[in-house]
C-alpha cells in the first residue's frame, strides 16, 4: 500500500500513528512490545535536504546601526551581496525561498518526515537559527517532523565563536557592511565600518541541540523509541524519561585527543603509536537513532571532527580556536577520532535487520568517492587540492564504513547529486546518496521510500520553479548602479554581468550562478594557466579542430600568425627551439586540414561543424562545472543536442596523444600547438565522461538482495 498521506485523512492516520506509540509509552510496554508487529511492506518516504545554507533575509540584527534594508512594509531585507554570492559555492539569500518551496513540494507530496543532512544553516549565527527554527515549527505545526545532522557549519566550531561575523552585507546604498560579533577585534576597537552584534556569532553544540532540540537531537514522546551513542538500554526496557535522561549533554561525550579518540580506546592508540596522546578533552557527540513511525529508524550521525590544534590550551579548553574546522575531516578522521561511532553503527544495524526496521542513516559527509570514481584523474590533471579533492574519502573509510554492515547512507557536505557503490569481501554491500544543496545549480532534495525489507526507491526532486526566488532582485539592481558607477578599483574588480537578474526560473537562476561562479572562480582556482586559457578562449567547433589538428608550428610561433586560433604561449616557458622549425604561416595549411576532418566528424554525427560554435567557451567551462556538481541532472539541463555534441568531442581525440615537453614544471612554448590541448583535453573530456555517466542518480532502485543500483529513468541522458 502506498502510504503518501496526500490528504487530509491520510494525514490525521499518520498523526494517529504518532500518538499510537505515546499511549504505549505512557502505559509502560516495553521497547519490543511496541515494535511486535512486523512493518507493512511500504513504509513512510523520508525526504533528504542537504546543505540548505539557511540565511535568514528578513531577520533582525539587533543593531542600530545596520539593519539591513528597509522593505516599505516594516521589515528589512539582511542579506548578502550579489557579488559574495556569484564567488561562493552556495547561495547565501534566494536558498531562503528554495527551503520553503522544498518543504511545499514534500508537503503536497504527502511527505511528513524529513531528514536535514548537514548544513542547514550557514554558519549557525543566532540570526539565522531562529530563522530557520520558525519555519520548522510552521511546518510541525502542518504534522511534520524533521531530524537534524550537524555539518560543518553548524557548528563551524564545538564552542561558541564571539568573533565570527561577514563583511559582505549590502546596503541600501549597494555598498558592503561589516557585521560581527561583539568580540571582533573591529569591535573592540570601535571601528566605524563594523557594526556589532552577536546575531553574528557562531553558535557551538550547546546551544545549537537546545535552540533546535525538538528536531531529533531529543527524544520526542511522539516517538517509538530514540538513543545515542552512548545509551545503554538498547537491550532493555525503553522510556522516554530514561531516554530524556540520556540526551542530557553531559551523557554525550567523549574523550577527542590530538592523535585519535581516548577514553577507552586511548590505550591501544598510544600502543599503535609509541607514544602517548596529547591535548585531549571531552567533546560532545550529537548522533541519535529515532523511529518516529512503526518501522522506519533514522541514523543521525554526527560525524563532524574537530580534532584539537596547536592553540589548545587545557586551562580553556572551551575556546573556539583550539579546535580544527570539521570541513576537511569527514569520514575519514571519523575512523581515527571517532571510534566509539562505528562501533555504534555496527550495533545499529544489527538491531534493525533482527527486528526488521527500514534504516536510514545519513550524515554530513559523504562515506566513499562522490566524483563517478574520477577523483584519480582529476587530481592528476588540474591544480593540486582542485575540486576539494582533500574531502574525497580514502578507499580504507569506505571498506571500514561498510563493515559495519550499514547498507544505505545519505549523505551530503559536496552539493552534489550522486550515487556510488561498494561491495566488500565479506559480502557486505553499501550504497551511497549524495543528496544536493539547495543552494547551487542542480537543487533538489531526495524522497527515500523501502518498497519492502530489501528494496528501496530514491527520487530526487529538482527545484527548478520556486515562488518568489527573485523578490530581491530590485535590492541587487542597486548594488550593480553602485558597481558600475564606481572607479573605485575594488569596486570594479567586484562587477558581475546584469543579465542574472533577467533569469525566469530558480533553475535558471542557479544556472547562470554557477556559469558566473566558474568564470569569477573556478577557472583560476582549479584550472592550470594554459588549460584557462584554452577553456576560456576556445568554442566546441575549435575544440573538435584542434582535437584533429597535426602540425610542426609550436606554441612559440602564434604570435607570427594571428587569427589562426585565440592562443598564446603566456602560460609556457621558453624553450630554445631545435632541429630546423617549419615557417609559422604552415599552422593555416595544416588549420585548414584539421577543420575538413572536423567537419567530417560533425557530418557522420549528424550536425555540420558550425553547429559545435554554439558552444562558447563560457558555456563548455559552465557545462564541465555543472555536471561535477549536478552528474546526471547537468546533462538533463544541456539537452540531447549538447549531449551528443559532447560526445563526439569525447571521441575525437587520438588515442595516444603525444606528451608535453616540459621546462620548469610548465609546457614548453616548444611544443606543438596541437600537442598541450590533446593531452590534456582528452583527459577533461573523459573526466566530462565520467561525470555524467555514473551510477543512477536522478530516479533509482537500491536491491539490498541483488545488490544492485537500477534506473528508474529511461529517458536519462548519457555520455555512454
Amino acid at each position: 500500500m502506498n502510504q503518501q498521506f496526500s490528504d487530509k485523512n491520510k494525514t490525521s492516520t499518520w498523526l494517529l500513528s504518532l500518538c499510537l506509540p505515546l499511549a504505549l509509552v505512557a502505559c509502560g510496554d516495553s521497547k519490543d512490545a511496541a515494535q511486535a508487529s512486523a512493518p507493512e511492506a511500504e513504509t513512510p518516504a523520508v525526504a533528504v535536504m542537504s546543505d540548505v545554507h539557511f540565511e535568514n533575509v528578513y531577520g533582525d540584527l539587533k543593531n542600530a546601526k545596520f539593519s539591513g534594508i528597509p522593505t516599505g512594509d516594516g521589515k528589512f531585507a539582511t542579506i548578502r551581496t550579489m557579488y559574495a554570492q556569484l564567488t561562493s559555492t552556495r547561495l547565501f539569500n534566494e536558498n531562503y525561498f528554495a527551503f520553503r518551496g522544498a518543504l511545499d513540494d514534500a508537503y503536497a507530496k504527502g511527505i511528513r518526515l524529513v531528514a536535514l543532512s548537514g548544513d542547514y544553516s550557514d554558519d549557525a549565527q543566532p540570526v539565522n537559527i531562529d530563522g530557520i527554527a520558525a519555519i520548522l515549527k510552521e511546518y510541525q505545526a502542518k504534522g511534520m517532523r524533521f531530524f537534524i545532522a550537524p555539518g560543518n557549519h553548524d557548528p563551524n566550531e564545538p564552542y561558541d565563536d564571539d568573533e565570527a561575523g561577514k563583511n559582505d552585507f549590502l546596503t541600501a546604498e549597494g555598498k558592503e557592511q561589516k557585521v560581527y560579533a561583539v568580540n571582533y577585534s573591529g569591535c573592540k576597537s570601535q571601528d566605524a565600518s563594523v557594526a556589532c552584534t552577536n546575531q553574528l556569532m557562531e553558535l557551538g553544540y550547546e546551544k545549537l541541540i537546545t535552540q533546535l532540540s525538538e528536531f531529533g537531537f531529543m527524544p520526542n514522546k511522539a516517538d517509538l523509541y530514540w538513543e545515542t551513542p552512548f545509551s545503554n538500554y538498547a537491550d532493555k526496557t525503553y522510556s522516554f524519561d530514561a531516554a530524556l535522561a540520556g540526551a542530557d549533554i553531559k551523557n554525550r561525550q567523549f574523550e577527542i585527543c590530538a592523535e585519535g579518540e581516548g577514553g577507552s580506546y586511548k590505550a591501544d592508540g598510544e600502543k599503535a603509536l609509541g607514544k602517548a596522546f596529547s591535548r585531549c578533552t571531552s567533546i560532545i557527540d550529537s548522533s541519535y537513532l529515532v523511529e518516529p513511525v512503526k518501522g522506519v529508524w533514522l541514523l543521525s550521525i554526527d560525524a563532524n571532527v574537530h580534532i584539537p590544534n596547536a592553540a589548545f590550551d587545557p586551562v580553556n579548553a572551551r575556546a573556539f580556536k583550539g579546535f580544527d574546522g570539521a570541513g576537511n575531516a569527514g569520514w575519514n578522521k571519523v575512523l581515527t577520532h571517532k571510534k566509539h561511532l562505528l562501533a555504534w553503527i555496527k550495533a545499529v544495524n544489527a538491531r534493525a535487520k533482527a527486528q526488521g526496521k527500514r534504516l536510514i542513516a545519513f550524515s554530513h559527509y559523504p562515506t566513499m568517492d562522490f566524483y563517478a570514481n574520477q577523483t584519480d584523474a582529476m587530481k592528476a590533471v588540474f591544480k593540486s587540492g582542485a575540486f576539494q579533492v582533500a574531502r574525497v574519502p580514502e578507499a580504507a573509510t569506505t571498506t571500514a564504513v561498510t563493515a559495519t554492515g550499514l547498507q544505505l547512507h545519505m549523505g551530503g557536505h559536496m552539493h552534489f547529486n550522486g550515487t556510488n557503490e561498494y561491495k566488500d569481501a565479506s559480502g557486505n554491500y553499501f550504497v551511497n546518496v549524495q543528496s544536493p544543496s539547495l543552494a547551487v545549480f542542480g537543487a533538489a532534495y531526495k524522497i527515500v521510500k523501502y518498497k519492502d525489507q530489501d528494496t528501496v526507491d530514491i527520487e530526487t526532486v529538482s527545484l527548478n520553479n520556486i515562488a518568489r526566488y527573485n523578490e530581491l532582485f530590485r535590492y541587487y539592481q542597486t548594488e550593480y548602479d553602485y558597481l558600475q558607477n564606481s572607479s573605485a578599483a575594488s569596486d570594479i574588480s567586484k562587477r558581475w554581468n546584469k543579465d542574472i537578474l533577467s533569469t525566469k526560473s530558480y533553475g535558471e537562476f542557479t544556472r547562470y550562478y554557477f556559469g558566473e561562479l566558474s568564470r569569477l572562480r573556478f577557472m583560476d582556482e582549479y584550472w592550470p594557466c594554459e588549460m584557462k586559457e584554452a577553456a576560456t578562449s576556445l568554442d566546441g567547433k575549435q575544440m573538435l579542430i584542434l582535437s584533429q589538428l597535426q602540425t610542426q608550428v609550436s606554441f612559440a610561433q602564434l604570435k607570427d600568425v594571428p587569427g589562426v586560433l585565440p592562443l598564446t604561449a603566456s602560460c609556457m616557458s621558453k624553450g630554445t627551439a631545435s632541429g630546423t622549425p617549419v615557417s609559422a604561416s604552415q599552422l593555416s595549411a595544416d588549420w585548414t586540414v584539421a577543420t575538413a576532418k572536423a567537419a567530417q566528424l560533425a557530418t557522420a554525427a549528424g550536425y555540420k561543424l558550425d553547429d559545435f560554435a554554439k558552444i562558447s567557451a563560457y558555456e563548455f567551462y559552465g557545462d564541465f562545472h555543472r555536471t561535477v556538481y549536478a552528474g546526471e541532472l547537468a546533462l538533463r539541463d544541456m539537452g540531447t543536442d549538447r549531449v551528443r555534441q559532447y560526445k563526439v568531442l569525447m571521441n575525437a581525440f587520438p588515442a595516444s596523444p603525444a606528451a608535453i615537453s616540459m621546462l620548469d614544471g610548465k609546457p614548453s612554448d616548444q611544443n606543438p600547438v596541437h600537442v598541450v590541448f590533446q593531452n590534456q583535453f582528452k583527459q577533461v573530456f573523459s573526466i566530462l565522461k565520467g561525470l555524467g555517466s555514473g551510477k543512477p542518480s536522478e530516479r533509482f532502485t537500491i536491491n539490498f538482495k541483488t545488490q544492485t543500483l537500477t534506473s528508474n529513468n529511461s529517458s536519462a541522458a548519457s555520455f555512454n
